[in-house]
C-alpha cells in the first residue's frame, strides 16, 4: 500500500482503481526497462516512482 501520494487522490486523478493500477504497472515497467540500474542505485521502487509521476501529472491516460 502506498502512503504517499494518497491512494484516494490518485484514483481521483485517474478516474477509477482499475485505470490507476493499469497505468501505474505500465509506467513501472517502462521505468524498469529504461532506468533499472539508476532505480536500484537510488533504492527507489518503480511503482512508487510511477505513482508519484501520476500524482504530479507527468503521466496521463490517453484514451483511444
Amino acid at each position: 500500500m502506498l502512503i504517499s501520494p494518497p491512494n484516494d487522490e490518485l484514483i481521483e486523478k485517474v478516474g477509477c482503481r482499475y485505470a490507476l493500477v493499469t497505468l501505474a504497472a505500465k509506467r513501472a515497467r517502462q521505468l524498469t526497462e529504461q532506468n533499472a540500474e539508476e532505480l536500484e542505485r537510488k533504492k527507489l521502487k518503480p511503482v512508487s516512482v510511477a505513482a508519484q509521476e501520476i500524482y504530479d501529472g507527468k503521466v496521463k491516460i490517453v484514451k483511444d
